[in-house]
């Protein structure tokens, strides 16, 4: 009996909403995460980018848990010299907490072209509107 082996073109990629209200940030990336990779479907196949698409809503109703407010930062270097920027995800997740959602999901996929390929289908709303209706989403339930 031989491995089943998808093909890139034969995928059929859907839409999914997930709705990150009162849910751990980190949860709702790795759900969305293993979405964008297509790891919950059964015909996965590592080097084929057989993914779906991922809509979060609600990114800033999304909660930290712990002390991570204060505790947890994003840090960013330039490459000079004295080049480092924090920022403190208190104020990441009432300034841009869609940004927070997805640095949590691109730390969850490969660095890859198949991972950047992936990030392409994220899209994250700090609320619970999004223009996406057309593609007649499903909501995924975790």
């Amino acid at each position: 009996m031989s491995t089943f082996m998808a093909k890139a073109q034969d995928m059929q990629r859907k839409w999914y909403i997930i709705d990150a209200a009162d849910k751990p940030l980190g949860r709702v990336a790795v759900v969305a995460a293993n979405i964008l990779r297509g790891k919950n479907k059964p015909e996965f196949t590592p080097h084929v980018d057989c993914g779906d698409h991922v809509i979060v809503i609600n990114a800033a109703k999304a909660v930290l848990t712990g002390k991570k407010l204060e505790k947890k930062f994003h840090r960013t270097h330039s490459g000079y010299i004295g080049g480092l920027k924090e920022t403190q995800y208190k104020t990441l997740m009432s300034e841009h907490p869609e940004l927070a959602m997805e640095y949590a999901v691109k730390g969850m996929v490969p660095d890859t072209t198949i991972g950047r390929a992936a990030l392409t289908r994220l899209r994250v709303y700090a609320g619970a509107e999004h223009v996406h209706d057309a593609q007649k989403p499903e909501v995924y339930e975790f």
